[in-house]
């Protein structure tokens, strides 16, 4: 071989191994796409905050350096609140976009679709906001976990107090979908089991987002319960109260309310807002402690707004898929799926983690009672209920959950 051949071969294979160090340069300089899918439309007094904490997170992510070396990328859709349309965006961000992972979802037969979307496409899948208790038990899977607290959480979290009121007789009304089913089920399971004598007088479930007020105020009404276990929110929520406080319906009854403390429920009733009522919610002007400082400075600063508590759902779910990614080296499945079994978060309400038993995190809630001051709700004499302490131990979840 002459000379002249084997130097032409030489730059031949050096341009070649040239060329396979940028491609992989190139690759590495791409972006790591996070895929979200939420109910946007339907639900924009939660999510938009949902998306401006996510938002938040994934700025910090890209000042520090983004993730494996890339930026991070978030790209967004719509479910239009329809579980087929929630799979149909989920196949399109994984085929068409290529995005390395897929979180989201709000209401909670969305949440179960895209629950069931990951376990048949064997893809890792983050729950930010869906609360109802099959995501990680009846219908848990090994690709899927969550962050906010579940139904039975939050229920759990009001359990003492709700049988501490000591009232005998109890009325529901809960949004008839899947979150409200679950939730109105564990209410009675749980307060049953702390108060033995309690009888559920009546039940309300009502169409989401149809609410009407007036003919369950005054069902309720007519049942003449000693206390109210109430599931509405947001619109509803408004049209429930207003309604009750025009017909006196709360003058005499003690409320326990999931969710109502939330400044995203709380804020819209105004002069309406409630005196009394035992709730699940987010104080964020009262919490003093390092972590929720620094939240609350950075989101104020970026967008001249409070956060609600979407916002630190958005925000944490980012940041949980961070923390994933740095443990995993990698967003392939497998390796995040394992990466996430105890996965240690650091969240603005504090330290999380996410059980390897059944892939709930251990994200807590602000346990408190309404309060109208000069016309605006807020929450008072609450505290922070941390998300392990009301869960069961794993010897349980293995009778609620199939085996992975």
């Amino acid at each position: 071989m002459s000379k002249i051949t084997m130097n032409a071969m030489r730059r031949s294979l050096l341009a070649g191994a040239a060329g396979l160090v940028l491609a992989a340069g190139a690759q590495a300089q791409g972006t790591l796409k996070i895929g979200e899918i939420n109910s946007y439309k339907a639900q924009p007094a939660f999510l938009e905050p949902y998306k401006k904490g996510m938002e938040l997170a994934v700025d910090e992510i890209n000042a520090s350096g983004g993730l494996l070396g890339r930026k991070v990328e978030l790209l967004t859709r719509d479910d239009n609140a329809n579980p087929g349309d929630a799979v149909r965006a989920a196949e399109e961000l994984l085929t068409r976009e290529k995005v390395d992972v897929l979180t989201g979802s709000f209401l909670s037969n969305i949440g179960l679709a895209l629950t069931d979307f990951a376990k048949q496409k064997k893809t890792f899948f983050l729950a930010g906001e869906p609360l109802t208790d099959k995501i990680v038990w009846a219908d848990g899977n090994r690709y899927t976990f969550r962050l906010r607290p579940s139904t039975y959480m939050q229920v759990a979290m009001l359990t003492p107090g709700m049988a501490a009121m000591k009232k005998k007789r109890w009325a529901l009304v809960y949004p008839n979908y899947e979150y409200g089913q679950s939730a109105a089920e564990t209410f009675k399971k749980l307060l049953k089991a702390a108060q033995p004598d309690v009888e559920f007088v009546a039940e309300q479930a009502t169409p989401l987002g149809k609410v009407d007020a007036g003919s369950v105020v005054q069902a309720l009404a007519d049942a003449k319960p000693d206390a109210i276990f109430n599931v509405l929110f947001g619109a509803d929520l408004a049209k429930f109260v207003r309604e009750g406080n025009t017909r006196g319906l709360f003058k005499s009854i003690s409320v326990a309310s999931l969710l109502t403390g939330e400044p995203e429920y709380m804020d819209p009733l105004k002069d309406d807002a409630p005196n009394g009522w035992l709730v699940t919610g987010y104080p964020w002007y009262g919490i003093k402690t390092p972590a929720h400082d620094a939240f609350l400075k950075a989101y104020e600063a970026k967008f001249k707004d409070y956060p609600r508590l979407g916002s630190v759902v958005g925000y944490s779910a980012i940041k949980s898929i961070a923390a994933g990614v740095k443990k995993a080296g990698s967003t392939d499945t497998d390796k995040m799926v394992a990466a996430f079994s105890g996965l240690q978060v650091d969240s603005p309400f504090g330290p999380i983690s996410y059980r390897p038993e059944d892939h709930q995190s251990t994200m807590g809630a602000y346990v408190g009672l309404t309060k109208n001051e000069g016309g605006k709700g807020v929450m008072v004499d609450f505290q922070y209920m941390d998300g392990a302490k009301y869960l069961p131990n794993a010897a349980e979840v293995k009778k609620l959950r199939p085996a992975d």
